[in-house]
């Protein structure tokens, strides 16, 4: 069908107008909300207190999620929310990754309180179009498009029957429909999900950009914990932004000059530095996945392994090949990084869109591993086209890949067979039975549609049906709050297991990544070096997400001399530029102690947010024994000159005599108490108490003393 025949099926089901004003210091002054289920549409106004305690971003987000939501409101609750926020500096494009933003809700997978961080344009284009953040609430009868129009300063909701429900098709639909010519296609930003995300808790968030040089539309993903659930819960097809312009200085800053003059810097180090440090602009994040190998960090069959030997077919050098080169492959203008490395006409071999030749959206490095290693397959096309796939349908590619290590393990184990599993052969390495998986998980057939429920419910399932051993599943399910790990294997790093296991979402690097700290460069040896980096580490990569920024501008270049800082791990002048351009936006008096400051109250109110939800206590962040050693003989004896070794120095054990299944018993009693001191180290670090909730002299100290917070906490303070 052709787009005005699409459009002709549109029903305006209800308009709202407001009038635009210019951004003023990096801020509209309001938000906006939709409820679907009343089709109202409203502004709300964002006040001087909500600048200063919750910043923008994720914590615009979680503020208005809590604001709408009750401790009782489940995620497939009409009043459940997706809350999308850029923060201030989102928008600029004088520095490099200054266009992402957060989306937020109740969790499908959770149950609690889930952000994900997003490139492509919506997020800068809801500010230029008037709006700090969109609310939406409420559920549609029928699917949905929310259309949002700078020039004609209206937000529409619409009844869309015909378009495409997948994203590839869906946003060039859209784009087309709603730019006025090619030139205008850049002015278009989509947000859709999937047709897996209708049939699955596991569904995504993908963001659309414009490539003028492709003439292509490309995706990236909000991928973790169910949000696109949520939205085709809500039977949201798409929103779409439209802006008349994207500029030089549309956030209207208070000082454009140190902004410039930082990006000017940052691009000199991406020039003369990248091809010497980590080849962004020519592998993206993919350059890792040898790295890893290396390391012994490979997920390799759920996680048994660090490495293989066949990883060399999935080198970063081979993904380069693969890579278009020679692109300006930002997801957002003016980013100098160009690590959204794309595989243009593919040509695919399996599915509803075999033969067609289309561009593919990396794959990152966690999608090597997860659509990959994770699952004994090591065949760059493969998981290139189940890269695409996973984009299409709307699925989270780290989710899908540590579900796909857990249903091979456990199959390889007798707890699944060809009985249960529709009559896929799910061994590990198994190509075919896994991409028809995923096919099925988007039909929502069969052996797809358990698998798109999770780890933690297929564990559940499994030993209710009398499978499996429960014990046995909960240790090898790489779950923790309900989220799937994503790729990093954490046994020898235990600042990396706190990194995971004490997130509030859920085990998702974003929040620490410590493992060259920790285990390869031994620079936090003590439970209070870890505590100090597994509080400081947090904290600041939080403020990316209040204030609008990527992480990997940070640290995945650095400057020449960085090494001769005190601090070299905290990339201390990239700080500092920060720190500049935060003023230069907002005119905030700002440092890098209030940017740990200004983390901290949206960190904690996160925690107690989780907690009014009833979680977010110690018991929340236990982790499965996978991610802190070897569950099982053959893990053991994989890497056992390693672990006799650590018998004999670090616990004074002769390891001499004793069988494999004793020295695995001894090792995990050792690394289980090692986890328990941890925690109690980073939560009196924190200010937390023991059981994990923060506590109220510490609330007063950071001035994030709510009485609404005080209310949850009393009842669990010490």
């Amino acid at each position: 069908m052709d787009i005005k025949s699409l459009s002709s099926k549109h029903t305006l089901i209800h308009e709202y107008k407001y009038k635009w004003a210019p951004i003023e210091k990096g801020y509209n002054n309001r938000t906006l909300y939709v409820n679907l289920s009343s089709n109202e549409i409203k502004e709300k106004p964002v006040s001087n207190e909500m600048k200063q305690k919750f910043i923008g971003g994720k914590g615009f987000g979680l503020r208005l999620l809590w604001d709408g939501t009750k401790p009782s409101t489940k995620w497939n609750d009409p009043e459940n929310e997706i809350v999308i926020s850029g923060g201030p500096c989102s928008g600029i494009t004088q520095y490099s990754g200054s266009g992402k933003s957060i989306c937020v809700s109740i969790s499908p997978q959770t149950d609690s309180v889930m952000d994900s961080n997003v490139g492509g344009f919506f997020g800068p284009f809801l500010k230029f179009c008037g709006f700090d953040a969109i609310e939406l609430q409420g559920k549609a009868k029928n699917d949905v498009i929310i259309y949002i129009d700078e020039e004609t300063e209206s937000i529409q909701i619409i009844d869309a029957p015909a378009e495409s429900i997948d994203s590839h098709i869906l946003v060039e639909q859209l784009t087309e429909m709603y730019a006025k010519d090619d030139k205008d296609k850049l002015n278009v930003a989509v947000v859709s999900a999937g047709t897996a995300a209708d049939h699955s808790l596991i569904g995504m968030l993908n963001f659309s950009f414009y490539d003028a040089k492709r003439k292509l539309v490309r995706l990236k993903q909000a991928g973790r914990g169910g949000i696109g659930t949520v939205l085709r819960d809500k039977k949201i097809k798409a929103i779409v932004a439209k802006v008349k312009n994207i500029g030089g200085n549309r956030n209207n800053v208070v000082d454009l000059a140190p902004i410039m003059e930082k990006g000017r810097k940052f691009n000199k180090e991406m020039k003369d530095l990248d091809d010497s440090q980590c080849e962004m602009r020519t592998k993206g994040t993919a350059h890792l996945t040898n790295v890893m190998n290396d390391y012994d960090l490979l997920p390799v069959n759920n996680f048994k392994y660090g490495s293989h030997p066949d990883a060399v077919k999935i080198h970063g050098n081979i993904y380069k090949e693969y890579f278009t080169q020679n692109m300006n492959d930002g997801c957002w203008i003016g980013c100098n990084m160009s690590c959204a490395k794309a595989v243009d006409n593919f040509e695919l071999k399996t599915g509803p869109y075999k033969g067609q030749k289309v561009i593919v959206d990396g794959p990152e490095y966690e999608t090597a591993s997860s659509l990959g290693s994770i699952a004994g397959i090591f065949d760059p096309e493969w998981t290139i086209e189940a890269n695409f796939y996973c984009d299409t349908y709307g699925i989270c590619t780290i989710t899908w890949g540590t579900i796909l290590g857990f249903v091979m393990e456990c199959y390889e184990n007798g707890i699944l067979n060809k009985e249960r599993t529709s009559g896929l052969d799910l061994s590990f390495g198994s190509k075919k039975g896994a991409m028809e998986l995923l096919h099925q998980l988007a039909a929502g057939k069969e052996f797809g549609k358990t698998a798109g429920q999770g780890v933690r419910k297929m564990k559940q399932m499994f030993a209710k049906n009398g499978w499996g051993d429960a014990n046995f599943m909960q240790d090898i399910g790489m779950e923790n709050k309900g989220l799937e790990y994503s790729q990093y294997v954490s046994k020898e790093s235990l600042a990396q297991q706190g990194g995971y296991a004490m997130t509030n979402k859920g085990p998702q690097h974003d929040e620490a990544w410590l493992i060259f700290m920790d285990m390869v460069n031994n620079h936090i040896p003590t439970f209070e070096k870890k505590a100090e980096a597994l509080h400081y580490f947090p904290m600041f990569r939080t403020w990316f997400g209040l204030a609008g920024f990527c992480k990997l501008p940070w640290n995945d270049v650095e400057p020449e001399d960085n090494h001769t800082h005190a601090e070299p791990n905290k990339v201390p002048e990239h700080v500092d530029n920060y720190v500049a351009i935060f003023k230069a936006v907002t005119g905030f008096d700002f440092s890098k102690e209030e940017m740990i400051t200004q983390s901290e109250r949206v960190y904690n109110f996160q925690r107690i947010f989780n907690l009014r939800l009833g979680f977010g206590t110690r018991k929340h962040d236990a982790q499965p024994y996978r991610a802190c050693g070897p569950v099982t003989i053959e893990e053991y004896e994989s890497r056992q000159e390693r672990y006799d070794k650590q018998l004999k120095d670090k616990l004074g054990i002769d390891p001499t005599g004793k069988s494999s299944e004793e020295k695995r018993d001894l090792t995990r009693k050792h690394r289980e108490d090692q986890y328990e001191k941890l925690l109690d180290a980073v939560y009196e670090r924190r200010g937390w108490t023991k059981n994990g909730v923060p506590k109220i002299d510490f609330l007063k100290k950071i001035g994030m003393d709510l009485p609404e917070l005080i209310e949850v906490i009393k009842p669990f303070q010490e």
